[in-house]
């Protein structure tokens, strides 16, 4: 698994495998699966992520990306 975080565009993304993407979908405002042939989530994006976690987290989750 690899997980992204661009400040720039305040947007977080798990990677969970490295099979290709063929499909996305937003399934609430702001969180966005894609999926593989096999219809399996191999990847999650969470947009306005400081929005929807405390400063503190955010922090913690940028020495875990670097």
């Amino acid at each position: 698994m690899r997980i992204r975080y661009d400040e720039k565009v305040d947007a977080l993304y798990l990677r969970l495998d490295d099979s290709k993407v063929v499909e996305s979908e937003e399934v609430k405002p702001g969180i966005v699966l894609d999926f593989n042939a096999k219809k399996q989530v191999v990847g999650i994006e969470v947009l306005d992520l400081k929005r929807r976690v405390p400063k503190a987290d955010l922090k913690q989750l940028k020495v875990l990306v670097a």
